[in-house]
């Protein structure tokens, strides 16, 4: 049972989108806009592979929900039509239409394929985004099913929906710390093929969304995501050695009124010397390897800078500072999984957005900055000097980000007014 329900309880279980038909629609999203242009010249047909490329989500109250969907059952009404006949329908969306999470009604992703296999067999309608302007029924019998499988084969493919730019075309904030706490997580999001700008959150559906809080970061309960989220937030996830080493640079600058490039052999000393001075009692076998770790971690950050630097990270003479944005850039998408996975109130979940946005302009100094931090950040966590795809993935991000005239980095400013 959601634990922190009763607070965020609401009526807004079922997405309802007011429209005469007489203007046009603003679509929410890139996908409604195209199911609502196929609804307008009866393409059915077309409209459900759209369906099958994308998939869909079903509603589902939170205490009857599995993570296997072969196990969940779908739920059903029964509704009369004007020729009087009663038929039981069930109904799916699009992920643009979901209305706000619920606590108690959550809305699970599903593809074309496994709909086919587990919906009843006494529905005889699907239901596709009921009650608004890219409404579209189908008949459901074994031959439609079918249909829906082979569909499915044809066309779903989970890599095709990720590495790309999402963005929300109604319903975003306005620009303010919200709106710019959520383009804080533009590497994360455009990573998973997610909306960067949403605050209705349900992401890759309720039981995707505890799995991923669970197998990629240890949170299984509310408890932990608050732990999680305010390490995140404090930028304490990451080790503290790699800020502390960047740190060594900064203070030699600082110290040499430096406008060149640190001599690596002085910012190695300069680090061994620091730790030595600080730390009490530094002696034994397992100190002096830590040091040397870290004298090592000067050159892995000298090498992943001139790769930097090569690709068009940073400038010909721009360090990395701080990645405290590896950190802030995920405490941003932790607050949306927290919210997706009925751990975080809406309240905390805002709470926490708006406090990423505020560390990261106190941090940084624009969008390149912050991204480069967040990249080196992901380098140095995952990538061990492979430059593979943890590097080239978010390469690809970066630039994206930065150039895509939707981008969050291209529409938020860095900068807010006081």
């Amino acid at each position: 049972m959601y634990a922190v329900g009763e607070q965020d309880d609401h009526d807004d279980i079922f997405p309802i989108v007011e429209h005469d038909g007489e203007e046009h629609w603003e679509a929410p999203g890139d996908l409604e806009r195209r199911l609502y242009k196929l609804h307008e010249v009866d393409e059915s047909y077309t409209y459900l592979r759209t369906l099958a490329e994308n998939g869909v989500y079903h509603p589902m109250p939170i205490e009857q929900t599995v993570r296997d969907p072969a196990g969940r059952r779908p739920v059903t009404s029964e509704i009369t039509g004007a020729d009087g006949v009663t038929r039981t329908v069930a109904q799916v969306y699009t992920d643009g239409l979901l209305p706000r999470p619920h606590p108690y009604v959550v809305f699970e992703f599903i593809t074309l394929g496994t709909l086919a296999d587990i919906l009843p067999p006494e529905v005889e309608v699907l239901v596709v985004n009921g009650a608004t302007p890219c409404q579209e029924l189908f008949q459901v019998d074994e031959e439609e099913r079918e249909v829906w499988a082979e569909l499915h084969e044809e066309l779903f493919d989970p890599h095709a929906l990720t590495d790309r730019l999402v963005a929300r075309r109604t319903g975003a904030p306005e620009t303010g710390p919200l709106l710019h706490g959520l383009a804080c997580g533009a590497h994360l999001c455009f990573g998973n093929g997610d909306p960067w700008n949403t605050l209705d959150w349900h992401g890759a559906g309720y039981s995707n969304e505890v799995e991923r809080l669970a197998e990629s970061w240890g949170v299984e309960s509310r408890e932990d995501w608050l732990e999680t989220e305010q390490r995140l937030l404090e930028c304490e996830v990451s080790p503290w050695y790699w800020d502390f080493v960047l740190g060594a640079r900064l203070a030699l600058e600082k110290e040499q009124h430096s406008r060149g490039p640190v001599d690596a052999g002085q910012w190695r000393d300069c680090v061994e010397a620091t730790l030595r001075r600080v730390v009490e009692a530094p002696e034994g076998p397992d100190f002096d390897a830590f040091l040397t770790d870290l004298r090592a971690l000067v050159g892995k950050v000298l090498r992943y800078e001139a790769r930097f630097r090569a690709d068009g990270l940073i400038g010909p003479d721009e360090v990395i500072r701080t990645v405290a944005a590896w950190d802030l850039g995920r405490a941003s998408k932790m607050a949306r999984w927290g919210r997706g996975a009925r751990y975080a109130t809406r309240a905390e979940m805002y709470d926490a957005i708006e406090r990423v946005s505020t560390g990261v302009r106190s941090t940084y100094r624009s969008w390149a900055e912050f991204s480069a931090a967040y990249v080196m950040g992901r380098c140095l966590h995952f990538d061990e000097e492979r430059f593979g795809t943890w590097y080239t993935d978010v390469l690809e991000a970066h630039r994206a980000l930065l150039r895509a005239p939707r981008s969050p980095w291209r529409t938020v400013p860095f900068r807010l007014p006081d």
